[in-house]
């Protein structure tokens, strides 16, 4: 298409006097930039996107959109002015690839926890219902027959990555989509040109204040996926349902918002319209009612019979029968990092979860308890991650010393904070819950070390929990992201030759 038909999508936007042919997707990302595509040059906090406009036009760039005038910036190619250039990039990307969302069901989940396992639960729930769906989530894309991994740490795409993702989908010939949309990515509008027809809302916990500024903000950003369903295009046959967990208390909150329907779920509440009955846990997952319908679920905990309810609650909502419900739910494999077992032969259970929030911590601690015979110990490895929510690391430790019977707090990506500094912060908030340093809980920094501290102490029977790290491939000292992989390292312990996080651990 032609720059000016891209810029007609934007209002009050000026066009550049001259224009050009657009054939490659628009970003604001240097290392994304091809040739023939827009790049979009934004006034950010740390640095200034206009000094790469040069960079930009070398690799190819045909036109560009800034936020500062014409003339304050050099532009060999058509140059266009919007006052935001974060705000405009969803709905360009959209434009550029044909309006995808339109062409799919399109369900999208938020929440503080249990996103990524409620999104896998509600594609496989989908498929064996015979639908074609697609995935986003913060694992993985699957695309038809592609998939691919989506970044180092827990983010929505951009929404350039975003509306390419769904816009292959529709090439591939799928009909829906099921995307998780991060607190992140609803704020700084990743999803923005996205036409959703069902959000569903897991829970809102303390977490992301370091960004949101208060816990208010933070469930206003949750709330947009939410309002986006009346400002979204409508398609044959599909209402707009809003999925809410009743047993949270913002779901007075979140039910409040326009929506054609309302598909309450919960555990607690059994005036819900999806609830749980007869619950049985056992060593290899969990069994329930729901309604008149037996589901045999791999999953084990509370919370992931909560995770199980959303995603039918989702998917009966775009006309999956009870039936294909059943047979999605026991077809779940193993989520990346969630619960996931690691098997060397030992005689105690080595657990990777990525329990990163108070509340998630606390419900797999609470579920460990449930995997081990009375008198065995459940021992958790635990950290909190620098530049982030700092009030989360008292509660991290005191969740831990309330819980686990054993205590290692060690490195999670402290960045460029101390990590001495970080593990100070936890262990006072041990000690606030009755811990003793050198008997209950211990500091040790480097991450490989406290996983092999953790296998030394466990007997037959116990259970060790490697907490906060679950799926992800890397570990971030200063502004360095170093190889890391918790489920490699916890193998390696077990095998008696701990890998080491870096050769210096603290920053």
């Amino acid at each position: 298409m032609r720059f000016k038909e891209l810029l007609a999508a934007l209002e009050e936007v000026q066009p550049p006097e001259h224009d050009v042919e657009i054939g490659a997707p628009v970003t604001e990302r240097m290392q994304d930039v091809q040739p023939g595509g827009v790049f979009v040059a934004r006034a950010g906090a740390n640095f200034d996107g206009h000094a790469l406009i040069g960079e930009a036009v070398a690799r190819g760039a045909a036109a560009v959109i800034g936020e500062r005038p014409a003339g304050a910036v050099a532009c060999p190619v058509p140059y266009a002015v919007v006052p935001d250039g974060r705000a405009i990039l969803g709905r360009l990307a959209e434009v550029y690839h044909g309006y995808p969302a339109r062409h799919l069901v399109v369900i999208g989940v938020t929440g503080t926890d249990g996103k990524t396992t409620t999104v896998s639960l509600i594609h496989h729930i989908l498929r064996a219902a015979g639908l074609r769906a697609g995935m986003i989530s913060t694992l993985s894309a699957v695309l038809g027959e592609r998939e691919l991994d989506t970044g180092l740490h827990v983010t929505t795409p951009t929404a350039p990555e975003i509306q390419g993702y769904l816009a292959e989908m529709v090439d591939a010939g799928l009909t829906h989509c099921v995307l998780e949309a991060t607190s992140h990515g609803l704020a700084q509008g990743r999803v923005d040109g996205v036409d959703f027809d069902v959000a569903v809302l897991t829970n809102v916990r303390h977490e992301h204040l370091d960004y949101h500024g208060t816990w208010e903000a933070y469930r206003e950003a949750k709330s947009r996926l939410f309002h986006r369903l009346a400002s979204s295009v409508r398609k044959p046959g599909q209402a707009k349902v809003a999925v809410i967990n009743a047993d949270d208390p913002s779901a007075g909150y979140f039910s409040a918002i326009s929506a054609d329907d309302v598909l309450t779920y919960g555990i607690e509440r059994p005036d819900a319209a999806f609830n749980a009955t007869r619950v049985v846990f056992g060593p290899g997952g969990t069994r329930f009612d729901l309604g008149e319908t037996a589901i045999v679920s791999p999953l084990i905990g509370l919370y992931n019979v909560s995770n199980v309810l959303a995603a039918a609650a989702a998917a009966s909502a775009v006309g999956v029968p009870p039936a294909a419900i059943a047979a999605g739910v026991a077809a779940l494999p193993q989520i990346a990092g969630r619960m996931e077992r690691i098997d060397e032969g030992q005689d105690f259970l080595a657990v990777v979860d990525f329990a990163h929030t108070p509340n998630a911590l606390e419900q797999v601690l609470t579920t460990a308890r449930m995997l081990i015979a009375p008198g065995r110990r459940v021992i958790c490895v635990v950290g909190s991650a620098g530049q982030r929510d700092r009030a989360k690391r008292r509660m991290m430790a005191e969740s831990a010393a309330r819980l686990a019977d054993m205590t290692i707090l060690t490195a999670e990506d402290p960045r460029t904070e101390s990590l001495d500094a970080i593990l100070a912060e936890m262990a006072e908030g041990s000690r606030a819950m009755g811990g003793i340093e050198g008997q209950t809980f211990f500091r040790v920094p480097d991450r490989g070390e406290a996983l092999y501290r953790a296998v030394r102490m466990a007997g037959p029977g116990d259970i060790i929990l490697a907490c906060g790290k679950g799926h992800e491939q890397s570990m971030c000292f200063g502004a360095i992201e170093y190889p890391w992989d918790d489920r490699e390292a916890l193998r390696a312990a077990l095998r008696g030759a701990p890998l080491r996080t870096l050769p210096t651990a603290t920053v």
